[in-house]
């Protein structure tokens, strides 16, 4: 499957997310309806990090709280960001993967050039 967020792959320790891998992790989250607790150990954040971001996304519309159930719900405007992340994911990838190649033929250019 492709690496979309740590939470499909299972994190290794170390490894870095950024805004937007965290944000669609908490958005796989609530997809059902999450609790805040649980969106904290699912999308394995701290409580500071899951309040800054809760509000972000909030704040974005992204997610609404529905106070009757007392969770978190995704709303269509997070659908529409989590269907673009996943393209943006898989071409980030692909582009990753083509420039680490790219590096590695021009280290064995530049050997074969040097006077050793």
């Amino acid at each position: 499957m492709l690496r979309i967020s740590l939470i499909f792959e299972g994190s290794s320790l170390g490894t870095y997310r950024s805004k937007l891998d965290i944000i669609a992790d908490i958005l796989h989250v609530v997809i059902p309806g999450a609790k805040k607790t649980q969106i904290m150990y699912r999308a394995n954040l701290s409580h500071r990090l899951l309040t800054k971001y809760l509000m972000e996304v909030r704040e974005a519309c992204l997610v609404s709280f529905q106070r009757r159930e007392r969770c978190y719900v995704l709303t269509s405007k997070g659908r529409e960001f989590l269907e673009t992340y996943k393209d943006y994911a898989r071409r980030n990838k692909y582009a990753e993967k083509h420039l680490l190649d790219a590096k590695t033929r021009r280290k064995a250019l530049e050997r074969m050039c040097s006077f050793e």
